[in-house]
């Protein structure tokens, strides 16, 4: 079953790049386009889709704004578009799937395409609360530091642990904390991320990317000194050239 989508961005430029990328994507029906919240409004009404893509800084209605009337919309998934160091301080508490950092690459939106399909699949197979992940207890390797991180929420704040985590995607002073399901916009950095967490459990493998060691599926080699992780749900990130040592130390003790 494909994912009714629609798209919603005030830039035609960025709008006609997305429409593009999103044909790419496999499982996705792109039903509508709108160039404002307003017209978006009309348009989500008219063909009721599974999923929005929604930018943020709109002129006359807000991608906030147009969230806070969704939410009466039952099932609706939400992914933000956001051009760097627009957050808005209401961004962080919206029930949303993920948050795309401008300029979309084809690869980051088929990622954001596959947690709403994660979603929607637990929805339908659970029709309630969703399992709590299994707890990953590996004493000794902490080194004394909290592995948790508090993450906003519409009406306060939630606990997340560092197996909750399966990566994070650095964007200044903002960081996107994605887990299975959903993604969290924290402010913070990835420098003061890492004394957080342990390298044995969530590991910088980039300068904007830190990912949960035990979510690493396989290794890639694409090309001479370029090698990506792929995490669970083929999830892929890349490793910095600075960094791919001490990550496949790290991954392949030994070697």
């Amino acid at each position: 079953m494909s994912i009714r989508t629609v798209l919603v961005d005030d830039e035609p430029v960025a709008l006609r790049r997305l429409v593009q990328a999103l044909r790419g994507v496999p499982g996705v029906e792109l039903v509508g386009t709108a160039g404002d919240g307003l017209r978006a409004r009309q348009v989500i009404a008219e063909l009721a889709p599974d999923l929005v893509i929604l930018d943020i800084e709109m002129p006359g209605c807000s991608g906030l704004e147009l969230a806070a009337q969704l939410e009466s919309e039952r099932g609706l998934e939400i992914v933000f578009l956001t051009a760097f160091g627009q957050y808005a301080p209401k961004a962080f508490e919206v029930e949303a799937a993920d948050y795309l950092l401008k300029p979309v690459t084809p690869e980051r939106l088929a990622q954001a395409v596959q947690r709403v399909q994660r979603r929607l699949a637990l929805k339908s197979a659970n029709g309630g609360p969703r399992p709590a992940p299994a707890r990953d207890e590996r004493p000794g390797e902490d080194d004394g530091r909290p592995n948790l991180i508090w993450v906003p929420v519409k009406g306060g704040e939630a606990k997340l642990r560092a197996e909750d985590i399966v990566w994070i995607e650095g964007a200044g002073d903002y960081v996107v904390v994605h887990t299975p399901t959903r993604s969290h916009l924290v402010r913070a950095t990835m420098a003061g991320l890492e004394k957080i967490f342990s390298p044995a459990r969530l590991r910088r493998v980039h300068r904007s990317a830190i990912v949960n060691i035990a979510m690493v599926e396989q290794i890639r080699r694409p090309g001479r000194g370029v090698v990506s992780l792929v995490l669970r749900d083929e999830i892929e990130v890349t490793v910095g050239p600075n960094y791919i040592a001490s990550v496949i130390s790290a991954l392949k003790p030994g070697d």
